[in-house]
């Protein structure tokens, strides 16, 4: 009898984190009318932020606030500011050694981004938005008006 009540109160308790978790996934926030960006309630990029983490796989979307000068010591990095949410921007931070720059990238523009999220103090950055010839880490990618950039 013991046991068959312990096996009712687990599949009791996975049901009830079942239901849980569908009521989480389905509500979302929406952003003001300016940005018409949509974030997700359970995000990456937010979560990452507010818990100080770095080295996140995120994808997301933004849009562009400030073009910056490439970085052309080292590897060279495509840089501009992107407006994730009413309270932060993204520098992103693109490989042009190993993806192709986006030329045509302008104040205003849309772009999404899958790459690795790492935290500073102002927002925080998006690199690793290429692909890996090493094969070593999760291909990235940025998407401004219907092409690919990887």
């Amino acid at each position: 009898m013991k046991k068959q009540r312990l096996i009712q109160f687990i599949i009791v308790a996975a049901l009830l984190m079942l239901a849980l978790y569908i009521n989480q996934s389905d509500k979302t926030v929406t952003q003001p009318p300016s940005t018409d960006i949509k974030v997700t309630k359970i995000d990456g990029v937010v979560l990452a932020y507010t818990q100080k983490k770095s080295d996140v796989q995120v994808e997301g979307k933004g849009r562009v606030v400030k073009l910056l000068a490439d970085d052309m010591k080292g590897a060279k990095h495509q840089r501009f500011l992107v407006r994730y949410n009413d309270q932060q921007t993204l520098l992103i931070s693109h490989n042009i050694d190993l993806a192709p720059r986006i030329d045509i990238l302008q104040v205003g523009d849309i772009v999404e981004f899958y790459g690795e999220y790492e935290y500073n103090k102002k927002g925080g950055i998006i690199h690793w938005t290429h692909h890996d010839p090493g094969g070593r880490h999760p291909d990235g990618w940025l998407r401004h008006k219907e092409k690919v950039y990887q």
